[in-house]
Parts: structure tokens; C-alpha cells; sequence
């Protein structure tokens, strides 16, 4: 198997150049462009009126809005380690928010905000409604629209809540990021710049991922069960994500008392997403402790190794030793055989909740061959691999050398056509 081949079964178990994806990530890529030009006009244009380097004003506005992207995406990425999500994914939910959402949301508040301020209601009032009525039903309208597209097309890269949370995040770090530039850009030309980056770059920088993480769960909630409540779902999680931007847009209208509360009530909701990536990491360990048991009979999984896999130092310890033992090279296959080896236990769990595809056999022998690939070329050249790390004795390594697959994908055919303990694993 290619390193090409070991990353298409990686990537969402469909091509990571699929069709979807390539025109998804072109479209986006473009109305950011677009975005960024006009940006760039409206800089020249304030400029030439204010009589000050327009130029200036947005490079300077575009490095403002890359700090805190720069710090909020790792920190979003950091919510799942265990099973990360495929990078070009990754890319497309951010372009998107960043594009599409962007451009969506620039007409149709243009249109709205036009329309909603007449004599019966007021400037004032029909500001108010504008900013907490309008903005969040638009804005959180144009950034979902791309997760319901990953729950069409991608539907099997969601294996946790904490994967809707993810996706949901990089959209509307996408979003914030274009969102900056315009307030930082308008801060630059009235000389507030340094008391909006405070407020968007450092006292409220998880706005946008907060609201649109509730239509990520209703996302992940329709992905991973069946029934009528999945299609109920990412309705109630939009309804969230508008009622909680609404409500903080609609506190700058309060004071600090307003803020405070809205604050609160943001903050709770964030502890909220720690516990429930907290409660799915533990629920990852599970499956993994629970369905890859069964594969030891093939020598692709050691007791030592399904140890090695529970913890995140564990996995960074067995990397290290793989780079030591076949360099680069090494490092990058045993991160291959982590997902794989991840991966084929969330799919048993699929199987139990009855979410899985029917390919899933499939499938499962694809991970087993890129399990086994993966540890031929962890191996190195050494005529003896070196004892790893986590385990106690040489013998717990488990390796197999290239020549023995076919046995090995026979035996798990024969012994795992379906695990007997279906049905009875972690929920």
C-alpha cells in the first residue's frame, strides 16, 4: 500500500480528493479572495477619505485578525488528539467560514439590516433587532450550511460530539478571521484599534466557535444515531447557536451588566464542550480497550500496544521510538497505525450503534493492512526491532514482517467476521 493509498483510508475513508472537496475548498478560497480584495478597496477608499495610507491600514488590520486565529486554531485542534480529523476537511471548514459564510452574511445582513429599520420600530430599535435578531439567524445560517454539507458527504469522519465541535470551531475561526480584518480595519481609520483587537482578540475570541459548536453537537448527534431525533437535531443545535449569538450581540445594548451576564453564560457553556470532549475522549479509550482485544489472535494489536494507544503520552512515546528506530519515516508510520488502529475500534463501536456503512468490512481490512504496512515500515532495516517503549518484554512488540499478512487479514476474516461482543460494547 502507497503512503497515497494509507491516506486515502485515513482520510474519511473516502478520497481526500473527491470531487465534493475540490470544488467545496475552490468556491471558498474564492469568495475569501474576493473578500480580501474588496477589503483591500474599502482600506484604499477609507484611506484617500481620511487622508491616511489605506495600505497600511490593512496590513495591519489583516496581522491583528492572524493573532488570534493563529492562537485559536491549535487550541481548537487540541479538543481531539486521539482521532484527529483529516487535514483537507480541516482546510475546507475554515475557507468556508472564511468565504462562503463571509460573503453570505456581508448581503443578506446588507438586505436585513436595510429592511428592518422602519418608522413602526426606530433607528434605535430596529438596530437592536438588526444586530441580535438578523446578524445571529444569518451568520449562524451561512456557517451551518457547510456542516449539514460534511454530514451529506462526510458523514463518517464524525465519530464523537467532539468532532462536530471541531468542525464547527474551524468554521467560525474561518468566519472570525474575514469578520477581523473588517472591524480591525474600521478600528484602524477611528483610532480604536487597540480597544477592539482587546475586546475580539483577547476578551471574547471563542464568540464565533461557542454559538456555531452547538450546531456542530446537533451535527455529531444526527452522525453518529439513528431515528427521528437525528433529524431533529442540528435544527435544535442552529437554534442554540442563534439564540446564544443573539444574546451577545444583544448585551452590548445592556452595558457591563449585559456583557457580564451573556459572559457567564458563554463561559459555562465552554466548561460545557471541555466536559463533553473529556467525556468522548474517555469513551474513545473504551472503545479501544473493548473491540481491539479481539485482534490479538492476528498479532497486529499486543495487549502492551492497546495500552500504548489509551493515552496520549503513550502514543507520543511510541512515536519517538519508532523515529529512533526507522527516523522520519518511522515517526510518520506509527502515527499511521495509531489512526488506523483507532479508527478500526471506533468502527466496531459504529457497528454497535448501527450508524456503520455497509462497506464496513471493507473497510476494516483496509485499516488492517495499513496497521500492518505501517509496522513493516516502523521496523526500519534492522534484522531485530528495538524492544519498544511501552512494552514490558521484547516479545510484547507483536510485529510482523511483510510476508505474513496474508495469513493475518485470513485469520481476521475467519475470527472477527463479526465480534461476538456487539451489543454489548460502550455507548
Amino acid at each position: 500500500m502507497s503512503r497515497l493509498d494509507s491516506k486515502a483510508v485515513l482520510q474519511g475513508r473516502r478520497s481526500r480528493h473527491s470531487m465534493t472537496l475540490f470544488l467545496g475548498i475552490t468556491v471558498s478560497l474564492v469568495c475569501m479572495g474576493g473578500m480580501l480584495v474588496y477589503l483591500w478597496l474599502l482600506a484604499l477608499a477609507g484611506g484617500a477619505a481620511a487622508g491616511i495610507d489605506g495600505a497600511t491600514g490593512f496590513v495591519i488590520a489583516l496581522i491583528a485578525a492572524v493573532i488570534p486565529a493563529g492562537i485559536l486554531v491549535p487550541l481548537i485542534l487540541m479538543l481531539d488528539r486521539l482521532e484527529p480529523e483529516p487535514g483537507w476537511v480541516l482546510f475546507f471548514a475554515f475557507v468556508w467560514g472564511a468565504g462562503v459564510a463571509v460573503v453570505a452574511a456581508l448581503l443578506l445582513n446588507t438586505w436585513g439590516f436595510a429592511n428592518i429599520t422602519v418608522p413602526m420600530f426606530g433607528q434605535e430599535m430596529g438596530d437592536l433587532l438588526g444586530t441580535s435578531v438578523v446578524a445571529p439567524l444569518v451568520e449562524e445560517s451561512a456557517k451551518g450550511a457547510v456542516l449539514l454539507i460534511l454530514l451529506w458527504r462526510r458523514r463518517n469522519e464524525i465519530d464523537t460530539f467532539t468532532d462536530g465541535v471541531v468542525y464547527a470551531a474551524m468554521v467560525a475561526a474561518g468566519f472570525a478571521f474575514t469578520e477581523n480584518i473588517l472591524y480591525f480595519l474600521s478600528a484602524f481609520f477611528e483610532g480604536t484599534l487597540v480597544a477592539t483587537f482587546a475586546i475580539r482578540g483577547v476578551v471574547a475570541p471563542l464568540g464565533h466557535p461557542l454559538y456555531t459548536a452547538m450546531i456542530g453537537i446537533g451535527v455529531a448527534y444526527a452522525a453518529m444515531r439513528t431515528g427521528f431525533l437525528r433529524l431533529l437535531a442540528p435544527v435544535v443545535g442552529w437554534f442554540f447557536a442563534v439564540l446564544f449569538h443573539g444574546m451577545w450581540n444583544g448585551a452590548t445594548y445592556f452595558g457591563w451588566t449585559g456583557l457580564g451576564l451573556a459572559y457567564l453564560v458563554l463561559f459555562i457553556v465552554l466548561l460545557g464542550i471541555l466536559a463533553l470532549a473529556a467525556h468522548d475522549r474517555r469513551g474513545q479509550v473504551q472503545a479501544i480497550s473493548h473491540y481491539l482485544p479481539p485482534y490479538i489472535s492476528t498479532g497486529l494489536v499486543t495487549p502492551a500496544d492497546i495500552t500504548m494507544l489509551s493515552t496520549l503520552k503513550g502514543r507520543r512515546l511510541a512515536r519517538e521510538w519508532a523515529a529512533r528506530n526507522a527516523g522520519q519515516k518511522g515517526r510518520e508510520a506509527m502515527r499511521e497505525y495509531q489512526l488506523a488502529a483507532t479508527e478500526l475500534a471506533l468502527l466496531h463501536q459504529k457497528l454497535d450503534r448501527g450508524t456503520s456503512r455497509e462497506d464496513w468490512k471493507v473497510r476494516r481490512d483496509a485499516f488492517l493492512a495499513l496497521m500492518h504496512v505501517s509496522r513493516d515500515a516502523f521496523l526500519g532495516r534492522v534484522p531485530q526491532p528495538l524492544a519498544p517503549g511501552w512494552a514490558e518484554r521484547p516479545t510484547d512488540s507483536g510485529f510482523l514482517r511483510r510476508a505474513d499478512f496474508a495469513q493475518v487479514i485470513a485469520q481476521a476474516r475467519a475470527e472477527q467476521e463479526y465480534l461476538p461482543r456487539h451489543g454489548q460494547g460502550p455507548r
